[in-house]
Protein backbone atom coordinates (compact mmCIF):
# COMPACT_ATOMS: atom_id res chain seq x y z
CA UNK A 1 0.00 0.00 0.00
CA UNK A 2 2.35 2.14 0.54
CA UNK A 3 4.29 1.70 -2.84
CA UNK A 4 1.22 2.49 -4.71
CA UNK A 5 0.49 5.35 -2.64
CA UNK A 6 3.98 6.55 -3.65
CA UNK A 7 3.57 6.06 -7.53
CA UNK A 8 0.11 7.76 -7.64
CA UNK A 9 1.97 10.65 -5.81
CA UNK A 10 4.61 10.84 -8.62
CA UNK A 11 1.78 10.21 -11.02
CA UNK A 12 -0.18 12.64 -9.78
CA UNK A 13 3.18 15.50 -10.11
CA UNK A 14 4.40 14.40 -13.39
CA UNK A 15 0.73 14.89 -14.40
CA UNK A 16 1.20 18.80 -13.09
CA UNK A 17 4.31 18.74 -14.19
CA UNK A 18 2.92 18.14 -17.69
CA UNK A 19 -0.39 19.63 -17.47
CA UNK A 20 1.72 23.26 -16.38
CA UNK A 21 2.73 24.32 -19.61
CA UNK A 22 -0.60 23.72 -21.06
CA UNK A 23 -2.69 25.66 -18.78
CA UNK A 24 -0.17 28.58 -18.83
CA UNK A 25 -1.16 27.72 -22.32
CA UNK A 26 -4.41 28.21 -21.59
CA UNK A 27 -4.33 30.84 -19.14
CA UNK A 28 -2.68 33.26 -22.19
CA UNK A 29 -5.47 32.08 -24.47
CA UNK A 30 -7.84 33.16 -22.09
CA UNK A 31 -6.65 36.65 -21.56
CA UNK A 32 -6.29 37.27 -25.67
CA UNK A 33 -9.77 35.96 -25.57
CA UNK A 34 -10.58 38.56 -23.13
CA UNK A 35 -8.65 41.26 -25.05
CA UNK A 36 -9.89 40.71 -28.28
CA UNK A 37 -13.74 40.63 -26.36
CA UNK A 38 -12.71 44.19 -25.29
CA UNK A 39 -11.44 45.41 -28.06
CA UNK A 40 -14.49 44.18 -30.25
CA UNK A 41 -17.09 45.75 -27.71
CA UNK A 42 -15.20 49.23 -27.45
CA UNK A 43 -13.90 49.25 -31.13
CA UNK A 44 -15.84 52.54 -31.93
CA UNK A 45 -14.19 54.13 -28.39
CA UNK A 46 -10.93 52.93 -29.78
CA UNK A 47 -11.21 53.89 -33.12
CA UNK A 48 -12.96 57.67 -32.06
CA UNK A 49 -10.27 58.08 -29.65
CA UNK A 50 -7.52 57.31 -32.28
CA UNK A 51 -8.71 59.31 -34.46
CA UNK A 52 -8.56 62.20 -32.16
CA UNK A 53 -4.72 61.62 -32.11
CA UNK A 54 -3.95 60.77 -35.20
CA UNK A 55 -5.55 64.23 -36.53
CA UNK A 56 -2.94 66.14 -34.06
CA UNK A 57 -0.76 64.03 -35.56
CA UNK A 58 -1.30 64.68 -39.04
CA UNK A 59 -1.81 68.53 -38.36
CA UNK A 60 1.86 68.50 -37.27
CA UNK A 61 2.76 66.48 -39.65
CA UNK A 62 1.32 68.89 -42.83
CA UNK A 63 1.61 72.05 -40.65
CA UNK A 64 4.90 72.30 -42.38
CA UNK A 65 4.14 72.24 -46.00
CA UNK A 66 2.63 75.60 -46.24
CA UNK A 67 -0.68 74.35 -47.77
CA UNK A 68 -2.58 77.26 -49.33
CA UNK A 69 -6.32 77.43 -48.67
CA UNK A 70 -7.49 75.16 -51.07
CA UNK A 71 -5.48 72.54 -50.31
CA UNK A 72 -6.35 73.00 -46.63
CA UNK A 73 -10.51 72.69 -48.30
CA UNK A 74 -8.91 69.52 -49.50
CA UNK A 75 -7.53 68.19 -46.51
CA UNK A 76 -11.07 69.31 -44.38
CA UNK A 77 -13.07 67.30 -47.07
CA UNK A 78 -13.88 63.99 -45.10
CA UNK A 79 -14.30 65.71 -42.14
CA UNK A 80 -17.37 67.93 -44.11
CA UNK A 81 -18.55 64.64 -45.07
CA UNK A 82 -18.98 63.61 -41.67
CA UNK A 83 -20.83 66.87 -40.74
CA UNK A 84 -22.95 66.91 -43.58
CA UNK A 85 -24.10 63.49 -42.73
CA UNK A 86 -24.63 64.27 -39.29
CA UNK A 87 -26.72 67.12 -39.72
CA UNK A 88 -28.71 65.44 -42.60
CA UNK A 89 -30.34 63.24 -39.52
CA UNK A 90 -31.03 65.74 -37.32
CA UNK A 91 -34.40 66.87 -38.65
CA UNK A 92 -35.82 63.46 -38.69
CA UNK A 93 -34.16 62.14 -35.18
CA UNK A 94 -35.82 65.10 -33.42
CA UNK A 95 -38.83 65.36 -34.63
CA UNK A 96 -39.87 62.14 -34.68
CA UNK A 97 -37.71 61.08 -31.21
CA UNK A 98 -39.54 63.80 -29.56
CA UNK A 99 -42.99 63.01 -31.02
CA UNK A 100 -42.43 58.65 -30.06
CA UNK A 101 -41.31 59.93 -26.90
CA UNK A 102 -44.00 62.53 -26.23
CA UNK A 103 -46.57 59.90 -27.49
CA UNK A 104 -45.49 57.05 -25.12
CA UNK A 105 -45.80 59.33 -22.13
CA UNK A 106 -49.02 59.98 -20.12
CA UNK A 107 -49.71 63.11 -19.84
CA UNK A 108 -48.87 63.00 -16.09
CA UNK A 109 -45.48 61.85 -16.29
CA UNK A 110 -44.65 64.01 -19.31
CA UNK A 111 -45.66 67.39 -16.97
CA UNK A 112 -43.79 65.36 -14.30
CA UNK A 113 -40.60 64.76 -16.16
CA UNK A 114 -40.63 67.88 -18.08
CA UNK A 115 -40.72 69.98 -15.06
CA UNK A 116 -37.55 68.29 -12.90
CA UNK A 117 -35.61 68.80 -16.98
CA UNK A 118 -36.58 72.37 -17.27
CA UNK A 119 -35.57 72.66 -13.15
CA UNK A 120 -32.36 71.12 -13.95
CA UNK A 121 -31.65 72.96 -17.20
CA UNK A 122 -31.93 76.08 -15.35
CA UNK A 123 -30.35 75.18 -12.33
CA UNK A 124 -27.03 73.82 -14.03
CA UNK A 125 -27.21 77.08 -16.06
CA UNK A 126 -27.47 79.10 -13.62
CA UNK A 127 -24.33 77.51 -11.58
CA UNK A 128 -22.24 77.83 -14.99
CA UNK A 129 -23.04 81.46 -15.26
CA UNK A 130 -22.72 82.75 -11.92
CA UNK A 131 -18.90 80.08 -11.57
CA UNK A 132 -17.85 81.43 -14.94
CA UNK A 133 -18.16 85.81 -13.37
CA UNK A 134 -16.27 84.37 -10.31
CA UNK A 135 -13.34 82.68 -12.34
CA UNK A 136 -13.52 85.75 -14.07
CA UNK A 137 -12.59 88.00 -11.00
CA UNK A 138 -10.23 85.79 -9.49
CA UNK A 139 -8.09 84.58 -12.65
CA UNK A 140 -8.87 88.42 -14.12
CA UNK A 141 -8.24 87.48 -17.95
CA UNK A 142 -8.75 90.78 -19.29
CA UNK A 143 -6.41 93.01 -17.25
CA UNK A 144 -2.93 92.36 -19.33
CA UNK A 145 -4.65 92.43 -22.79
CA UNK A 146 -4.98 95.45 -23.12
CA UNK A 147 -2.11 95.77 -26.00
CA UNK A 148 -3.03 92.93 -28.10
CA UNK A 149 -2.00 92.48 -31.68
CA UNK A 150 -5.09 92.46 -33.53
CA UNK A 151 -3.68 92.59 -36.91
CA UNK A 152 -1.44 89.66 -36.08
CA UNK A 153 -4.23 87.37 -34.92
CA UNK A 154 -6.14 86.61 -37.92
CA UNK A 155 -9.21 89.07 -36.67
CA UNK A 156 -12.19 88.47 -39.00
CA UNK A 157 -13.16 91.28 -40.39
CA UNK A 158 -17.43 91.54 -40.93
CA UNK A 159 -18.77 91.65 -37.39
CA UNK A 160 -22.24 89.99 -36.16
CA UNK A 161 -24.55 93.03 -36.00
CA UNK A 162 -25.45 93.60 -32.52
CA UNK A 163 -29.38 93.47 -31.73
CA UNK A 164 -31.62 95.16 -28.94
CA UNK A 165 -32.05 92.81 -26.13
CA UNK A 166 -35.87 93.42 -26.00
CA UNK A 167 -35.32 92.27 -30.04
CA UNK A 168 -33.43 89.26 -29.41
CA UNK A 169 -35.84 87.99 -26.49
CA UNK A 170 -38.89 88.50 -29.31
CA UNK A 171 -37.13 86.58 -31.96
CA UNK A 172 -36.94 83.80 -29.20
CA UNK A 173 -40.66 83.73 -28.66
CA UNK A 174 -41.62 83.78 -32.72
CA UNK A 175 -39.07 81.03 -33.06
CA UNK A 176 -40.90 78.93 -30.67
CA UNK A 177 -43.69 79.41 -33.29
CA UNK A 178 -43.10 79.03 -36.65
CA UNK A 179 -45.16 80.23 -39.44
CA UNK A 180 -44.09 77.36 -41.96
CA UNK A 181 -43.33 74.45 -40.80
CA UNK A 182 -41.44 73.10 -43.61
CA UNK A 183 -39.40 76.70 -44.11
CA UNK A 184 -38.46 76.10 -40.32
CA UNK A 185 -36.53 73.03 -40.97
CA UNK A 186 -33.80 75.19 -42.89
CA UNK A 187 -34.90 79.11 -42.32
CA UNK A 188 -35.42 80.94 -39.17
CA UNK A 189 -36.52 84.53 -37.64
CA UNK A 190 -34.36 87.12 -36.77
CA UNK A 191 -34.76 91.26 -36.33
CA UNK A 192 -32.36 93.39 -38.67
CA UNK A 193 -32.66 97.39 -38.47
CA UNK A 194 -32.90 99.92 -41.31
CA UNK A 195 -32.52 103.76 -40.97
CA UNK A 196 -35.17 105.77 -41.89
CA UNK A 197 -35.24 109.77 -42.06
CA UNK A 198 -37.79 110.88 -39.99
CA UNK A 199 -39.60 114.53 -38.59
CA UNK A 200 -39.60 115.46 -35.42
CA UNK A 201 -42.15 117.47 -33.64
CA UNK A 202 -40.05 120.59 -33.48
CA UNK A 203 -38.92 120.30 -37.52
CA UNK A 204 -35.81 118.93 -37.07
CA UNK A 205 -34.71 115.85 -39.13
CA UNK A 206 -33.70 112.53 -37.30
CA UNK A 207 -31.88 108.84 -38.07
CA UNK A 208 -34.65 106.24 -36.56
CA UNK A 209 -33.31 102.87 -36.29
CA UNK A 210 -36.80 100.51 -37.10
CA UNK A 211 -36.87 96.97 -36.65
CA UNK A 212 -37.47 94.64 -39.73
CA UNK A 213 -38.09 90.92 -39.57
CA UNK A 214 -36.17 88.42 -41.98
CA UNK A 215 -36.00 84.98 -42.92
CA UNK A 216 -31.87 83.35 -42.53
CA UNK A 217 -30.39 80.59 -43.30
CA UNK A 218 -30.29 77.95 -40.52
CA UNK A 219 -32.93 75.46 -39.02
CA UNK A 220 -35.21 76.41 -36.66
CA UNK A 221 -35.01 73.75 -34.20
CA UNK A 222 -36.92 75.78 -31.04
CA UNK A 223 -40.01 75.51 -33.60
CA UNK A 224 -39.49 71.98 -34.13
CA UNK A 225 -38.91 70.90 -30.88
CA UNK A 226 -41.92 72.88 -29.65
CA UNK A 227 -44.21 71.21 -32.70
CA UNK A 228 -43.25 67.82 -32.19
CA UNK A 229 -43.46 67.77 -28.26
CA UNK A 230 -47.50 69.23 -28.53
CA UNK A 231 -48.11 66.49 -31.80
CA UNK A 232 -46.79 64.27 -29.90
CA UNK A 233 -49.64 64.54 -26.67
CA UNK A 234 -52.14 65.24 -29.43
CA UNK A 235 -51.83 61.79 -30.47
CA UNK A 236 -51.81 60.36 -27.44
CA UNK A 237 -55.11 62.50 -26.82
CA UNK A 238 -56.32 61.06 -29.59
CA UNK A 239 -56.15 56.47 -28.35
CA UNK A 240 -57.13 54.21 -30.72
CA UNK A 241 -57.10 56.89 -34.14
CA UNK A 242 -53.42 58.32 -33.28
CA UNK A 243 -51.82 54.61 -33.37
CA UNK A 244 -51.43 54.00 -36.62
CA UNK A 245 -48.72 57.88 -36.81
CA UNK A 246 -47.25 56.86 -33.97
CA UNK A 247 -46.23 53.61 -34.86
CA UNK A 248 -45.25 55.26 -38.42
CA UNK A 249 -43.04 57.84 -36.30
CA UNK A 250 -41.47 54.91 -34.17
CA UNK A 251 -40.34 53.09 -36.79
CA UNK A 252 -38.91 56.54 -38.64
CA UNK A 253 -37.42 57.17 -35.75
CA UNK A 254 -35.83 53.44 -35.57
CA UNK A 255 -34.87 53.68 -39.23
CA UNK A 256 -32.99 56.43 -38.32
CA UNK A 257 -31.14 55.27 -35.71
CA UNK A 258 -29.92 52.15 -38.06
CA UNK A 259 -28.78 55.29 -40.37
CA UNK A 260 -26.53 56.68 -37.15
CA UNK A 261 -25.09 53.35 -36.43
CA UNK A 262 -23.81 53.51 -39.97
CA UNK A 263 -22.52 57.02 -39.46
CA UNK A 264 -21.00 56.29 -36.66
CA UNK A 265 -18.37 53.87 -38.54
CA UNK A 266 -17.56 56.65 -39.76
CA UNK A 267 -16.76 59.45 -37.37
CA UNK A 268 -13.12 57.76 -36.93
CA UNK A 269 -12.28 58.96 -40.07
CA UNK A 270 -14.18 62.53 -39.94
CA UNK A 271 -12.78 63.66 -36.77
CA UNK A 272 -8.91 62.82 -38.07
CA UNK A 273 -9.45 65.02 -40.95
CA UNK A 274 -11.65 67.58 -38.98
CA UNK A 275 -8.64 68.39 -36.09
CA UNK A 276 -6.03 67.58 -38.87
CA UNK A 277 -7.06 70.64 -40.49
CA UNK A 278 -7.87 73.10 -38.03
CA UNK A 279 -4.51 72.28 -36.83
CA UNK A 280 -3.02 73.29 -40.32
CA UNK A 281 -5.46 76.53 -40.46
CA UNK A 282 -3.48 78.20 -37.37
CA UNK A 283 -1.72 81.00 -38.18
CA UNK A 284 0.50 81.99 -35.26
CA UNK A 285 -0.37 79.87 -31.93
CA UNK A 286 2.27 81.70 -29.87
CA UNK A 287 0.97 84.80 -30.70
CA UNK A 288 -2.75 83.81 -29.75
CA UNK A 289 -1.51 81.88 -26.54
CA UNK A 290 0.64 84.84 -25.30
CA UNK A 291 -2.04 87.36 -26.00
CA UNK A 292 -5.22 85.67 -25.48
CA UNK A 293 -3.54 83.14 -22.65
CA UNK A 294 -5.69 84.12 -19.90
CA UNK A 295 -8.83 84.18 -21.32
CA UNK A 296 -8.52 80.94 -22.90
CA UNK A 297 -7.15 79.28 -19.56
CA UNK A 298 -10.19 80.62 -17.16
CA UNK A 299 -12.82 79.48 -20.16
CA UNK A 300 -11.15 76.50 -20.43
CA UNK A 301 -10.24 75.76 -16.37
CA UNK A 302 -14.39 77.01 -16.17
CA UNK A 303 -15.53 74.07 -18.38
CA UNK A 304 -13.60 71.72 -16.49
CA UNK A 305 -14.95 72.28 -13.10
CA UNK A 306 -18.25 72.59 -14.45
CA UNK A 307 -17.95 69.39 -16.27
CA UNK A 308 -15.62 67.58 -14.21
CA UNK A 309 -16.22 68.53 -10.68
CA UNK A 310 -19.93 70.20 -10.62
CA UNK A 311 -22.40 68.25 -13.31
CA UNK A 312 -21.09 64.78 -11.71
CA UNK A 313 -21.58 65.94 -7.91
CA UNK A 314 -25.56 66.56 -8.93
CA UNK A 315 -25.82 63.04 -10.43
CA UNK A 316 -24.22 61.57 -7.90
CA UNK A 317 -26.31 63.58 -5.14
CA UNK A 318 -29.44 62.47 -7.31
CA UNK A 319 -28.53 59.17 -8.17
CA UNK A 320 -25.65 57.85 -5.66
CA UNK A 321 -24.07 56.31 -8.80
CA UNK A 322 -21.05 56.76 -10.14
CA UNK A 323 -21.15 59.51 -12.96
CA UNK A 324 -17.49 58.67 -14.35
CA UNK A 325 -18.35 54.93 -15.20
CA UNK A 326 -21.57 56.42 -17.02
CA UNK A 327 -19.53 59.39 -18.83
CA UNK A 328 -17.40 56.39 -19.48
CA UNK A 329 -20.18 54.75 -22.28
CA UNK A 330 -20.15 58.64 -23.54
CA UNK A 331 -16.64 58.84 -24.75
CA UNK A 332 -17.68 58.90 -28.22
CA UNK A 333 -20.08 61.26 -28.28
CA UNK A 334 -17.79 63.16 -26.57
CA UNK A 335 -15.04 62.84 -29.04
CA UNK A 336 -17.74 64.21 -31.54
CA UNK A 337 -18.40 66.75 -30.07
CA UNK A 338 -14.92 68.14 -29.58
CA UNK A 339 -14.44 67.75 -32.86
CA UNK A 340 -17.53 69.05 -34.68
CA UNK A 341 -17.90 72.16 -31.93
CA UNK A 342 -21.70 71.32 -32.79
CA UNK A 343 -24.35 69.64 -29.86
CA UNK A 344 -26.87 69.16 -32.57
CA UNK A 345 -24.50 67.18 -35.05
CA UNK A 346 -23.20 65.20 -31.58
CA UNK A 347 -27.09 64.24 -30.59
CA UNK A 348 -27.22 61.16 -33.28
CA UNK A 349 -24.25 59.64 -31.37
CA UNK A 350 -25.70 60.10 -27.94
CA UNK A 351 -28.65 58.76 -28.17
CA UNK A 352 -27.19 55.59 -29.62
CA UNK A 353 -24.13 55.60 -26.91
CA UNK A 354 -26.61 56.27 -23.86
CA UNK A 355 -28.99 54.16 -24.48
CA UNK A 356 -26.43 50.92 -25.52
CA UNK A 357 -24.08 51.38 -23.33
CA UNK A 358 -25.81 53.05 -20.06
CA UNK A 359 -29.15 51.36 -20.48
CA UNK A 360 -31.12 55.06 -20.40
CA UNK A 361 -34.99 54.18 -21.49
CA UNK A 362 -35.46 54.88 -24.83
CA UNK A 363 -38.79 57.08 -23.54
CA UNK A 364 -36.42 59.38 -21.75
CA UNK A 365 -33.68 59.43 -24.01
CA UNK A 366 -35.22 60.43 -27.36
CA UNK A 367 -37.59 62.87 -24.97
CA UNK A 368 -35.15 64.87 -23.27
CA UNK A 369 -31.66 64.69 -25.47
CA UNK A 370 -33.24 66.78 -28.20
CA UNK A 371 -34.93 69.12 -26.05
CA UNK A 372 -31.45 69.54 -24.26
CA UNK A 373 -29.37 69.99 -27.54
CA UNK A 374 -31.71 73.34 -27.53
CA UNK A 375 -32.07 74.76 -24.55
CA UNK A 376 -29.17 73.48 -22.32
CA UNK A 377 -26.09 75.22 -23.02
CA UNK A 378 -23.82 75.38 -19.85
CA UNK A 379 -20.51 75.19 -21.73
CA UNK A 380 -21.93 78.12 -23.46
CA UNK A 381 -23.35 80.34 -20.76
CA UNK A 382 -19.74 79.68 -18.92
CA UNK A 383 -18.06 80.53 -22.32
CA UNK A 384 -20.29 83.96 -23.14
CA UNK A 385 -20.39 84.88 -19.05
CA UNK A 386 -16.08 84.82 -19.19
CA UNK A 387 -16.53 86.87 -22.64
CA UNK A 388 -18.44 89.58 -20.83
CA UNK A 389 -16.32 90.00 -18.07
CA UNK A 390 -12.99 89.62 -20.20
CA UNK A 391 -14.29 92.83 -22.71
CA UNK A 392 -15.26 94.43 -19.46
CA UNK A 393 -12.09 94.10 -17.98
CA UNK A 394 -10.14 95.31 -21.25
CA UNK A 395 -12.49 98.06 -21.20
CA UNK A 396 -11.35 99.44 -17.32
CA UNK A 397 -15.10 98.95 -16.33
CA UNK A 398 -15.55 98.02 -13.01
CA UNK A 399 -18.44 95.80 -13.05
CA UNK A 400 -21.64 96.73 -10.22
CA UNK A 401 -23.91 93.82 -8.74
CA UNK A 402 -26.41 95.14 -10.81
CA UNK A 403 -24.63 94.58 -14.01
CA UNK A 404 -23.25 90.99 -12.41
CA UNK A 405 -27.20 90.17 -11.97
CA UNK A 406 -27.63 91.39 -15.50
CA UNK A 407 -25.09 88.95 -17.27
CA UNK A 408 -26.43 86.10 -14.71
CA UNK A 409 -29.91 86.48 -16.08
CA UNK A 410 -28.86 87.26 -19.40
CA UNK A 411 -26.47 84.63 -20.22
CA UNK A 412 -29.07 81.95 -18.52
CA UNK A 413 -31.82 83.17 -20.84
CA UNK A 414 -29.53 83.82 -24.25
CA UNK A 415 -27.85 80.11 -23.60
CA UNK A 416 -31.69 79.03 -24.52
CA UNK A 417 -31.72 80.53 -27.88
CA UNK A 418 -27.82 79.77 -28.58
CA UNK A 419 -27.43 78.40 -32.11
CA UNK A 420 -26.36 74.60 -31.45
CA UNK A 421 -23.81 75.20 -34.12
CA UNK A 422 -19.82 76.31 -34.35
CA UNK A 423 -19.64 79.41 -33.01
CA UNK A 424 -23.18 79.67 -32.44
CA UNK A 425 -22.77 80.93 -29.34
CA UNK A 426 -21.09 84.22 -30.10
CA UNK A 427 -24.05 85.69 -31.35
CA UNK A 428 -25.56 85.95 -28.17
CA UNK A 429 -22.54 87.44 -26.12
CA UNK A 430 -23.96 90.67 -28.13
CA UNK A 431 -27.16 90.26 -26.06
CA UNK A 432 -24.66 90.42 -22.60
CA UNK A 433 -22.79 92.88 -23.80
CA UNK A 434 -25.76 95.27 -24.95
CA UNK A 435 -27.59 94.86 -21.98
CA UNK A 436 -24.76 95.95 -19.57
CA UNK A 437 -23.71 98.66 -21.96
CA UNK A 438 -20.52 97.55 -23.42
CA UNK A 439 -18.82 97.83 -26.93
CA UNK A 440 -19.57 94.87 -28.95
CA UNK A 441 -16.42 96.00 -31.32
CA UNK A 442 -14.20 93.58 -29.05
CA UNK A 443 -16.30 90.82 -30.02
CA UNK A 444 -13.54 89.85 -33.13
CA UNK A 445 -10.45 88.74 -30.09
CA UNK A 446 -13.32 86.40 -28.98
CA UNK A 447 -14.09 85.36 -32.04
CA UNK A 448 -9.98 84.93 -32.71
CA UNK A 449 -10.29 81.89 -29.88
CA UNK A 450 -13.46 80.67 -30.49
CA UNK A 451 -12.26 77.42 -32.63
CA UNK A 452 -10.20 76.44 -29.39
CA UNK A 453 -12.87 77.24 -26.50
CA UNK A 454 -16.01 76.22 -28.65
CA UNK A 455 -14.53 72.49 -28.43
CA UNK A 456 -14.84 72.26 -24.65
CA UNK A 457 -17.51 74.21 -24.52
CA UNK A 458 -19.58 71.64 -26.89
CA UNK A 459 -18.75 68.90 -24.86
CA UNK A 460 -20.06 70.50 -21.17
CA UNK A 461 -22.82 71.12 -23.34
CA UNK A 462 -23.35 67.82 -24.29
CA UNK A 463 -22.29 65.91 -20.82
CA UNK A 464 -24.99 68.44 -19.03
CA UNK A 465 -27.56 66.98 -21.16
CA UNK A 466 -26.68 63.37 -21.05
CA UNK A 467 -26.15 63.48 -17.26
CA UNK A 468 -29.84 65.18 -16.60
CA UNK A 469 -31.10 62.36 -18.76
CA UNK A 470 -29.22 59.77 -16.46
CA UNK A 471 -30.91 61.34 -13.85
CA UNK A 472 -34.35 61.52 -15.19
CA UNK A 473 -33.89 58.21 -15.98
CA UNK A 474 -33.24 56.85 -12.49
CA UNK A 475 -36.30 59.01 -11.18
CA UNK A 476 -38.70 57.51 -13.65
CA UNK A 477 -37.59 53.92 -12.72
CA UNK A 478 -37.52 54.67 -9.15
CA UNK A 479 -40.79 55.88 -9.36
CA UNK A 480 -42.15 52.69 -11.31
CA UNK A 481 -40.24 50.32 -8.27
CA UNK A 482 -42.39 52.60 -6.06
CA UNK A 483 -45.49 51.69 -7.82
CA UNK A 484 -44.41 48.22 -8.14
CA UNK A 485 -44.08 47.68 -4.32
CA UNK A 486 -47.20 49.31 -3.32
CA UNK A 487 -49.16 47.37 -5.59
CA UNK A 488 -47.77 44.34 -4.16
CA UNK A 489 -48.62 45.55 -0.31
CA UNK A 490 -51.98 45.66 -1.28
CA UNK A 491 -53.10 42.88 -3.09
CA UNK A 492 -51.20 41.24 0.08
CA UNK A 493 -53.41 43.25 2.03
CA UNK A 494 -56.56 42.43 0.44
CA UNK A 495 -55.74 38.50 0.64
CA UNK A 496 -55.53 39.14 4.03
CA UNK A 497 -58.85 41.01 4.69
CA UNK A 498 -60.31 38.50 2.61
CA UNK A 499 -59.60 35.43 4.43
CA UNK A 500 -59.85 37.32 7.95
CA UNK A 501 -63.05 38.95 7.05
CA UNK A 502 -64.87 37.02 5.11
CA UNK A 503 -64.46 38.21 1.28
CA UNK A 504 -66.73 41.47 2.21
CA UNK A 505 -64.78 43.35 -0.60
CA UNK A 506 -66.91 44.21 -3.51
CA UNK A 507 -64.19 43.25 -6.08
CA UNK A 508 -62.99 40.16 -4.03
CA UNK A 509 -66.73 38.72 -4.02
CA UNK A 510 -67.59 39.47 -7.42
CA UNK A 511 -64.39 37.26 -8.20
CA UNK A 512 -65.88 34.98 -5.72
CA UNK A 513 -69.19 34.70 -7.68
CA UNK A 514 -67.17 33.94 -10.90
CA UNK A 515 -65.20 31.14 -8.99
CA UNK A 516 -68.59 29.51 -8.16
CA UNK A 517 -70.07 29.15 -11.58
CA UNK A 518 -66.94 27.65 -12.86
CA UNK A 519 -65.85 25.62 -9.75
CA UNK A 520 -67.68 24.51 -6.00
CA UNK A 521 -64.81 23.61 -5.21
CA UNK A 522 -63.42 26.29 -2.34
CA UNK A 523 -59.38 25.56 -3.08
CA UNK A 524 -60.10 26.92 -6.97
CA UNK A 525 -62.11 30.06 -5.36
CA UNK A 526 -58.41 30.72 -3.64
CA UNK A 527 -56.96 30.23 -6.93
CA UNK A 528 -58.37 32.19 -8.69
CA UNK A 529 -58.06 34.95 -5.88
Amino acid sequence: APGSMEAADEEKAGNGHAEGPAAEKRSGGGRLRGCRGFLRRNALVVLTVSGVVAGVALGAAVRGAALGPAQVAYLAFPGELLLRMLRMVILPLVVCSLVSGAASLDTRSLGRLGGIAVAYFLGTTLLASGLAVALGFIVRPGAGASALNAPGLGLPGAMPPSKETVDSFLDLVRNLFPANLVAAAFRTYATEYKMLLRNTTSGNLTWEKIPVGKEIEGMNILGLVLFALVLGVALKKLGQEGEDLIRFFNSFNEATMVLVTWIMWYVPIGIMFLVGSKIVEMEDIMLLVTSLGKYMFASILGHFIHGGIILPLIYFACTRQNPYRFLLGLITPLATAFATCSSSATLPSMIKCIEENNGVDKRISRFILPIGATVNMDGAAIFQCMAAVFIAQLNNVDLNPGQIFTILVTATASSVGAAGVPAGGVLTIAIILEAIGLPTNDLSLILAVDWIVDRTTTVVNVEGDALGAGILNYLNEKEMKDKEQELKEVNVEAVANSKSEGETSPLVTHKNQVSNTTSPDPESKESVL
